[in-house]
């Protein structure tokens, strides 16, 4: 990857991890930090001087082709750039993160290689996509995902066959060869397994040089917190420069947050006078579905089918007039609406056209958020694009604090007091790929029952 040269020290006394997420489910292991969903300097300064180990700022480029994807990354990094020169007499040493999806989608290396160059140099960037709470974790440098107790190298699961980030294998520096076109070749990847993961590798990480591409083995969580610890002494000792690409787990080991202050079966204390909710389903990958069929055999539960082929036909505005009618008589009749997309996805000639359809679907959902009755109690978001949207669209929020989690890498977090509809009201981020088939249906009854 291109290095430039620094544009401001990286010294200093006070660490903050800077998460720049391609969605907004990589909250799904920490709490009490900021999510952002704008990224002026200000905001950025806000999120940089308060008293949170990290923050997260929701870029949604997952969801962007990857020119969107780098011009984004590269205005954010420019605005935290200005943020930490204003804030250069608060010693503020940044440690950069590009979260992105524990199942190796995403643009990768755009992103790593646009924070290079505007915040680097960096003496070894590291991939790190394991996620344990949801069952995903790398040995001998190749990445897994255990399924009923089944380990299945990712690159034979269905996320590996995505049509716009699919890949060939799960052996990592093969992957990193394959991304980058042959820029980095396998053999000169860093290869960190079990054994130096989980021994002294001071020196070796204190060696490290030139942005040399890193992946790492872990199989629990205290695999990183170990590893963690030691690239955490050697930056603070001799001044390396680490930036990451990873999963959620990492996150845990770097911020070594307590646990959080509200237990996952006691989400419901934010519900406000146990309140009706809704439910937003926009993620298509089969574990969704199979959640949300588990979903709609509860009995206090209605579903309400968003037929997106009907945008394509040109009847969004009756199809929109019909949503939020049934959703808000299912609400004054005490039930939960489930809005969710119809199942069976569209075929386009070109990723382009899918893309902008998709941009379309998503507007139109979030027109139904928007229109969703002032006195629900909660709202459950699943999808990572369509929390992202349900964030920065649907609620409008500039930012908003992550209480904790309320299923293993199920966020929720609180709409501010000030919020002109929703003041205080509980939303879960829920990824598509996350739980068993009774997950979300044990999330909804979770905020749904009586405190």
């Amino acid at each position: 990857m291109e290095q430039t040269q620094p544009k401001w020290s990286w010294r200093g006394s006070t660490t903050k991890i800077i998460v720049l997420d391609d969605d907004p489910t990589g909250s799904q292991t920490v709490h009490s930090c900021l999510l952002l969903t704008k990224w002026d300097t200000e905001t950025l300064k806000i999120a940089l001087t308060e008293p949170s180990p990290l923050f997260f700022v929701l870029t949604n480029t997952r969801g962007m082709s990857a020119e969107r994807a780098s011009a984004l990354t590269r205005e954010v990094c420019q605005n935290v750039r200005h943020a930490l020169d204003e804030l250069k007499d608060a010693n503020i040493t940044p440690i950069l993160v590009s979260r992105s999806d524990s199942t190796l989608r995403g643009h990768y290396p755009v992103e790593p290689n646009v924070i290079a160059e505007e915040l680097g140099p960096f003496d070894a960037h590291f991939l790190v996509p394991a996620f344990f709470e949801g069952g995903r974790i790398t040995r001998h440098s190749t990445h897994y995902l255990v399924v009923d107790g089944k380990e299945i190298p990712c690159h034979e699961t269905e996320f590996a066959r995505d049509s716009v980030f699919g890949y060939s294998t799960a052996y990592l520096p093969k992957y990193v060869e394959e991304k980058t076109k042959g820029g980095i070749k396998a053999e000169e990847v860093e290869r960190f397994l079990l054994d130096d993961v989980r021994g002294d590798c001071f020196d070796r990480l204190r060696r490290l040089s030139n942005n040399v591409c890193c992946v790492v083995d872990c199989e629990k969580q205290s695999d990183l917190d170990h590893f963690s610890s030691q690239l955490k002494q050697v930056a603070a000792q001799f001044g390396r420069k680490f930036l990451f690409r990873s999963g959620a787990s990492l996150l845990t080991a770097l911020a070594q947050l307590p646990p959080q202050p509200i237990p996952a079966d006691e989400m419901n204390k934010y519900v406000q006078m146990h309140r009706p909710g809704a439910i937003v389903v926009g993620s298509h990958v089969q574990k969704s579905t199979m959640q949300l069929n588990e979903l709609l055999k509860l009995p206090s539960v209605e579903g309400i089918e968003v037929n997106v082929e009907r945008i394509k036909l040109g009847d969004r505005e009756a199809l929109l007039n019909e949503v939020t009618t049934k959703a808000e008589a299912a609400h004054n009749a005490g039930q939960h609406p489930v809005i969710y997309t119809s199942r069976t996805e569209l075929s386009f000639d070109t990723f382009d056209e899918r893309l902008h359809f998709g941009e379309k679907v998503s507007a139109l959902l979030m027109e139904i958020v928007q229109r969703l009755p002032p006195s629900l109690g909660f709202l459950i978001s699943k999808g990572g694009i369509t929390s992202n949207d349900v964030l920065s669209i649907g609620l409008s929020l500039t930012s908003c604090r992550v209480l904790g989690q309320i299923l293993p890498g199920c966020s929720v977090v609180r709409c501010p007091d000030t919020h002109r509809r929703y003041p205080q009201m509980p939303v879960v981020i829920f990824p598509g790929n996350v739980g068993d088939n009774k997950a979300l249906a044990t999330v909804f009854e979770r905020l749904s029952s009586s405190p």
